[in-house]
């Protein structure tokens, strides 16, 4: 009998965590990090008591590098940040990277110095297609 009642409350809590899910998806379609990609369900982290989609673990691990400022940054893909974001953060001028522009860049990021400005990039090999063929990228700095 003790059996029982444990796995019933074990399969309503599963119930209860997936109906939350379900519920809080729809508020949010695309990944605040890939902008271009939908949501998965299944990948989502909390940030200050918030539940945040994202499209993969990749993301989960890139908001994790800097989330107060992605909070800043995302909150038109992920709208529920707008309530727990800082005000004192300020955003750059430069959002995406120019090699993978549908990602999302921070101060934190790799960058270098072209032509006396700093161009940040999503991760280290952005950075070094970037450096091969400069020309090729400048126009999707944004």
């Amino acid at each position: 009998m003790k059996k029982l009642i444990s796995n019933i409350l074990a399969l309503t809590a599963m119930m209860v965590g997936f109906t939350f899910t379900l519920e809080a998806a729809p508020a949010q379609k695309m990944c605040p990090l890939m902008i271009e990609d939908e949501i998965d369900v299944e990948e989502f982290l909390v940030y200050k008591g918030v539940k945040v989609f994202v499209c993969c673990g990749t993301c989960k691990k890139m908001w994790a590098t800097n989330p107060d400022y992605f909070a800043v940054v995302c909150q038109e893909q992920a709208p529920q940040l707008k309530a727990v974001a800082s005000k004192d953060i300020k955003p750059m001028t430069q959002k995406f990277c120019p090699v993978y522009t549908d990602t999302r860049v921070h101060p934190g990021n790799p960058f270098i110095e072209h032509d006396g400005k700093k161009i940040y990039f999503c991760k280290t090999r952005a950075k070094s297609r970037f450096e091969s063929n400069p020309e090729k990228y400048l126009e999707n700095i944004k």
